[in-house]
């Protein structure tokens, strides 16, 4: 059974406080990019009752996803914004999602992310990640970015940190593994990653930054 929307907030307000959830229900969050990370950071925040989640990206859910990130099986060639919202629904069924199946770019990135109060970068490619990076920071004056780098391999997981480049931008990661070097992927220092992204967000909600 379902539980009512009243219910589920008094579940959400009993964990984190009715202050805190006012403003975690009250934020837009945008996440570019739904592979490992996104879907992952989705998913972390559906479950602390974020308000609305802007999801942003052009790709197909393939067998190779199913490793790491937030995808089923019965979901593969689906596009991931549709699977994605499905698994999100199933979870939080009172979050609000607003989906673009396109690939973010110089020309369309401030329309997309106009209505969002923080910004996820989850890409694979580097270009995309410091295309989107400066972008927020030179043009979007009133927004957070929380971004990743280096997440691969099989490494301690006590070395994915977060930290504050500036007030408005937050580096996860560990700053040095990269997919093409040995082991690649995998999904536990993904997702510890994707979590350290989600909780940063949940911090700048709560007005607490790094130092």
């Amino acid at each position: 059974m379902i539980p009512s929307k009243d219910e589920w907030r008094k579940a959400l307000n009993d964990r984190h406080g009715t202050d805190l959830q006012n403003k975690i229900s009250s934020t837009t969050v945008c996440i570019c990019g739904l592979g490992g990370l996104g879907s992952n950071i989705a998913i972390t925040l559906a479950r602390a009752g974020i308000g609305k989640l802007i999801l942003i990206d052009f790709d197909k859910v393939d067998i190779t996803n199913l490793h790491r990130q937030q995808y089923k099986v019965s979901q593969v060639g689906m596009y991931k914004t549709e699977a994605l919202r499905e698994n999100l629904t199933e979870i939080n069924p009172y979050l609000e999602t607003a989906l673009h199946t396109v690939c973010i770019t110089d020309e369309n990135a401030k329309e997309l992310l106009k209505d969002c109060n923080i910004i996820c970068e989850a890409f694979d490619n580097a270009e995309c990640k410091a295309m989107l990076t400066n972008l927020v920071l030179e043009e979007m004056p009133d927004k957070y970015i929380v971004t990743a780098s280096g997440m691969a391999g099989l490494d301690s997981a006590n070395l994915i940190k977060t930290r504050k480049v500036s007030k408005r931008f937050y580096l996860c990661g560990d700053e040095i593994s990269d997919a093409s070097d040995g082991i690649g992927l995998v999904s536990s220092r993904v997702m510890l990653c994707a979590a350290h992204q989600a909780h940063m967000v949940l911090r700048l909600i709560a007005n607490k930054f790094e130092v």
